[in-house]
């Protein structure tokens, strides 16, 4: 049943004015809805603000390393210290490795470039950040629906964003209303934020339809996949940051790891690889898990405990990549758009400045009595900012190390470590990337076959074992959230050409290739298992998958992430 023939048969939809409804309560949207209360305060006026998040609460859903840079947050709140805020372990050393597969050279601290230097930053959760964010903008009278996915975008008689609409509730796998139904509520705006994270469903459409990205290069991404440990505390160095490169990735496979020692004996560890490799046997869960078995890297574990898994796409395109961030009626923000710099693995800090940007262009517009025009004043602000000169200093970082780890290692010295030297604040040259990440996968039999060695239980896990730790849960009777254009693709194109891809690029199971009962292949999609990565939408090589909203609530539950 379509939405139309629901809302024929249970409608009209309810609908809730705002001045601005903020899609995605994470730190960009969270700042968004905190700077247009402080800015309107200061200004007198009164400005109604919602934030619709899909997870169970703020922070459910959220994942990153995480080290923070606190410069966008003291914009924001300048006693954001004495305000409680989780600041976690402020780190106290930086290390840079390249692996072999039985050694690790050390990167001498002088010949770091400046963004692997962590001074002044922190290791947090990224969930308590957000969490602590919300308590701040509830204080502050900003209203938060969590457990409510935003689902749909609405538009006016001229075409301009007005609004979204919530998911319908209580769909049964057939698509079809149960006794549960709830039809989804419209909320109108002024203004509409989408702060949905990177590759975010709305988002993706609303570029789209504008046309945002024209004469941009394509977004580029990564798949971050993140485990917490207890650690035996003698083995514990409060504040130390290691980041590899190198194995167990080829010299032309774009990533690396992350190893950060938080409070109370915890250590986040994770790796990242680019959506843009070529060989459909990688796993980037596999290599992961390989990883952590490093002769440099497992003694770290031994005798620890796992407590906490969790995957989530990241995007690496930079600035060359950044679409036109403003529409008529609405902004992207954070993620969404691809502020992250992906030379810094750093995303939090530009999250919450291109919130903050947007919300006093939004003002502005409010005071002046404006509504669902373009807030020009907020790229044009982003231009001028401190955020605006970080990313030109990394624009290139992504394709130099498309061209192999050596030449990525030394062209990065040189852009982010020599030039600044010299007086340059961004490099004099462009490097522009031509594809989309999907594009890149070649076909099986031109690549060799990775085995991976059978996870041990202890270092090494399988990923079943790995969702059950992010408290992953869906409602099974409703439709797939993860949709096929064409059901035949899987088999006839996927596993034909690229021996099913993605039943190795999805870290949590969703995807296997299974025999029916005539003896044929199918693929069998185990939603539930979804953890929300988006890694499926970007990499099918059909571009045949397409990620969609389900119920609001589910997903993830990440605790400590």
């Amino acid at each position: 049943m379509t939405a139309a023939d629901l809302i024929a048969q249970f409608g009209p939809r309810e609908s809730m004015d705002y001045d601005v409804v903020i899609v995605g309560g994470g730190p960009a949207g969270l700042s968004c809805a905190i700077r247009l209360k402080q800015k309107a305060a200061e200004k007198g006026q009164e400005v109604s603000v919602v934030v619709l998040e899909k997870g169970s609460e703020p922070g459910a859903h959220i994942l990153s390393g995480a080290i923070m840079d606190p410069r966008a947050l003291q914009e924001l709140f300048p006693d954001w210290q004495e305000r409680g805020c989780p600041i976690g372990q402020p780190v106290t050393e930086d290390r840079f490795l390249f692996l072999t597969a039985t050694d690790a050279r050390q990167t001498p601290d002088f010949f770091l470039p400046d963004c692997f230097h962590n001074d002044g930053n922190t290791i947090l959760s990224i969930g308590a950040l957000t969490r602590w964010l919300a308590e701040q903008a509830e204080g502050l009278g900003v209203e938060i629906f969590p457990g409510f996915a935003a689902a749909e975008v609405l538009y006016d008689a001229q075409g301009r964003v007005k609004g979204v609409a919530t998911g319908n509730m209580g769909l049964g796998k057939d698509g079809e209303p149960t006794d549960n139904f709830q039809l989804g509520m419209e909320l109108h705006a002024k203004y509409t934020v989408f702060a949905e994270g990177a590759r975010g469903h709305l988002g993706k459409q609303v570029i789209a339809r504008f046309n945002l990205d024209a004469g941009k290069d394509p977004q580029s991404y990564g798949i971050g996949i993140k485990e917490v440990w207890d650690i035996d505390p003698s083995k514990h160095h409060p504040g130390l940051v290691v980041h590899s490169a190198g194995w167990p990735l080829d010299g032309h496979t774009y990533g690396g790891s992350f190893l950060y020692h938080a409070e109370d004996n915890k250590v986040a560890v994770g790796f990242v690889v680019g959506l843009d490799y070529k060989n459909p046997w990688l796993s980037p869960f596999e290599e992961f898990q390989r990883f952590k078995t490093h002769p440099k890297i497992r003694p770290w574990f031994e005798g620890g405990q796992r407590v906490a898994y969790g995957a989530r796409v990241i995007t690496a395109g930079g600035i060359l990549s950044l679409p036109k961030t403003v529409f008529p009626g609405g902004a992207l923000i954070g993620c969404e758009a691809g502020y992250l710099n992906a030379s810094r693995i750093k995303g939090t800090h530009a999250a919450i400045k291109t919130g903050m940007l947007c919300a006093d262009a939004a003002v502005e517009a409010l005071a002046a009595g404006r509504f669902q025009d373009e807030l020009e004043a907020y790229p044009k602000a982003f231009e001028q900012s401190w955020l605006y000169t970080e990313l030109q200093a990394s624009k290139n970082f992504k394709q130099w190390f498309k061209k192999g780890q050596a030449v990525g290692a030394f062209m990065t010295g040189i852009e982010q470590w020599l030039l600044p030297k010299i007086g340059f604040k961004a490099p004099p040259w462009t490097l522009h990337r031509p594809a989309a990440d999907h594009t890149y996968l070649l076909p099986a039999d031109q690549c060799p076959k990775i085995d991976y060695p059978k996870p041990d239980g202890q270092l090494t896990f399988d990923r079943l074992s790995s969702v059950f730790l992010s408290n992953t849960n869906h409602e099974e009777n409703q439709p797939a959230h993860l949709t096929l254009k064409d059901a035949a693709v899987p088999v006839a194109l996927n596993l034909a050409r690229f021996a099913g891809p993605e039943q190795r690029y999805c870290p949590a199971g969703v995807y296997e290739f299974v025999q029916a009962a005539d003896g044929s292949d199918r693929l069998q999609i185990n939603a539930q298992n979804c953890v929300h990565c988006k890694t499926c939408d970007i990499k099918d090589p059909s571009q045949n998958i397409v990620w969609v909203t389900p119920e609001g609530g589910g997903g993830p539950n990440y605790a400590g992430m």
